[in-house]
């Protein structure tokens, strides 16, 4: 693997250890751990030795090359005892408190493999509340939000990072308020919350009208759709939370609606789950796929697609669970996530800008390429496999051709295994072109790659360079030429509307969902907020994630104040 340093940073965390935490396991070896434990299982479908050593082979290959990265619990868990795959999971939270506390146990476990784990606290009665089994009175969603937070803050996930949770709350609940505000004051901070808005909700704010809120068929309160919408983009702005998902449009999507409605997603929002499924996840790093010429490599793309499908659906497998209910319904949908990093990078290689209709055009071609073949790799595994066992009970179910996997394609943030492949984050843009990864694995300085040549013949002086740091753009500095300034657009250069169309382009060929968060400069307001989300649900996308610059004490990524040191 051709690593960059914190690349070698972060890859030590997962490498093998012995007793006394002593590495015993290089790059190459955590690699052909990995590749021989997901190959091996070709033998549960009549593959034998040498066709099992070809696949080991091409997995192996698509990781050494960075041109295919499977989720963080491949790389650390394959071929070792826990064997947990998996990074996205949903659990139910039913309105009892023997329900209530399984879930926490659930959760516990999940955590400790290596998952994250997302809630609908939806289906709890609302705060004060009649309790007839007791004679008391309920407390709320946001009081057991804070039994959740309290246990996995004691949990480190599968010895590796602490443990993530989506707390998700319907629009409609008679508690959504204190739910909006329940992160002010620093409060579960293992947690990151969205509001599940409704069809109806987002008529009733364009028309400016009431909204019920309503539990178990019972109108507690009527309230101003309008006011509530500003109360989210407000709490957005304080501190980033809630994001926002718009959960009817997810659920028109469900591949499997008979087997259950979706009301939740994994913590970073981009893999919207029945109760008890997992997904595993991998992405493609966009950056290795164009040419010299700049043109972009379909052809190439093509054959790690189809290595990438068969190494996912083998992860299934592969794969322990933590709990029996799990392993059966991810066995029954086969569902994979697989996606991309790198998009940024790839753009710039293009020479295309990424606030473009060009960028847009390509995002979309690029993505429904991926589906396609996506999907075409997944039916040719399926001939010899078999479908998912649900497909019969499936929006697939009238398909002339069966096919492998529920869904196929999900685009996650990649924070990690982007510094492993020393490229982009996801679909986002370029966060700045120097800045500080503030993380488990300390502080790390990242410049962007292919920048960085540029900033040597250039040769800006260091105040200049700290500038760029600084401000979080290179737009500021009269020595860069127009033409690199318009290619190396950043986080804060791009509109909230190019950030939202860049994602709706890809959610057209995305089946589950994206996370992607549109960055806002500090001085934003609470309205640009408002207008985001209504933007995102008018062009199709089924989330939004907001964060305003320094809106938190704590960031994991910021710009650096004194860039020239660290080059």
């Amino acid at each position: 693997m051709k690593l960059s340093e914190n690349g070698r940073i972060v890859l030590a965390r997962y490498l093998s250890k012995d007793k006394e935490g002593k590495i015993t396991e290089k790059p190459e070896q955590l690699l052909r751990r990995v590749a021989s434990n997901i190959a091996k299982e070709d033998s549960l479908y009549g593959s034998n030795k040498k066709k099992i050593a070809e696949s080991e082979k091409q997995f192996f290959e698509v990781m050494n090359n960075l041109d295919f990265l499977p989720n963080l619990p491949v790389l650390a868990n394959a071929g070792r005892k826990l064997q947990q795959l998996a990074a996205c999971f949903v659990l139910p939270v039913p309105d009892d408190m023997n329900g209530i506390f399984q879930a926490v146990k659930d959760m516990a476990l999940i955590q400790k493999s290596g998952g994250g784990t997302g809630f609908s606290f939806s289906k709890l009665r609302p705060e004060g509340s009649y309790v007839s089994e007791t004679g008391g009175i309920a407390s709320g969603p946001v009081s057991f939000m804070k039994v959740f937070d309290s246990a996995t803050g004691a949990i480190k996930e599968g010895g590796i990072r602490r443990g993530a949770n989506m707390g998700i709350l319907r629009i409609d609940h008679p508690d959504i308020e204190k739910f909006i505000t329940s992160k002010e004051r620093n409060n579960l901070p293992n947690f990151n919350i969205s509001v599940a808005l409704t069809e109806d909700f987002i008529k009733s704010v364009l028309k400016d009208s009431e909204f019920n809120l309503v539990w178990a068929n019972k109108n507690y309160r009527t309230i101003k759709a309008k006011e509530i919408l500003h109360l989210i983009a407000k709490h957005a702005w304080t501190n980033g939370d809630p994001g926002i998902i718009f959960i009817d449009r997810i659920n028109k999507f469900n591949p499997a609606p008979k087997l259950g409605a979706i009301e939740a997603t994994n913590p970073c929002g981009e893999q919207p789950l029945l109760h008890y499924e997992s997904c595993i996840l991998g992405s493609i790093n966009l950056s290795n796929f164009v040419k010299k010429n700049k043109k972009f490599d379909y052809k190439r793309l093509e054959k790690i697609i189809v290595i990438a499908v068969h190494f996912l659906d083998n992860c299934i497998d592969a794969s322990s669970y933590p709990i029996p209910e799990i392993e059966k319904i991810v066995k029954g949908n086969r569902k994979i996530g697989l996606g991309v990093m790198g998009f940024a990078d790839s753009l710039i290689k293009q020479g295309i800008a990424y606030d473009s209709i060009q960028a847009e055009k390509f995002a979309e071609k690029l993505m429904k390429f991926i589906k396609e073949k996506g999907v075409r790799a997944s039916e040719e595994l399926a001939k010899d496999r078999g479908s998912f066992p649900n497909m019969w009970n499936s929006i697939y179910k009238k398909n002339k051709k069966p096919i492998r996997n529920a869904t196929i394609t999900t685009i996650a943030p990649t924070g990690t295994i982007a510094v492993l492949a020393n490229c982009s984050e996801g679909i986002e843009p370029l966060f700045n072109l120097m800045f500080t990864r503030n993380s488990t694995y300390g502080a790390l300085f990242e410049i962007n790659p292919n920048f960085k040549d540029i900033l040597h013949k250039l040769k800006l002086d260091d105040q200049n360079i700290d500038r760029i740091g600084r401000d979080g753009t290179l737009q500021n500095i009269s020595q860069i030429p127009e033409n690199i300034k318009k290619l190396y657009r950043t986080a804060h250069d791009v509109s909230p509307e190019w950030h939202i169309r860049i994602q709706a382009a890809f959610q057209k060929y995305t089946d589950n969902a994206i996370s992607k968060t549109v960055n806002l400069p500090e001085k934003s307001k609470i309205e640009d907020i408002e207008n985001a989300f209504l933007l995102a649900h008018k062009l199709g996308c089924k989330g939004l994630t907001i964060y305003r610059y320094n809106s938190r004490r704590e960031q994991v990524l910021e710009f650096c104040k004194k860039c020239n040191s660290s080059l």
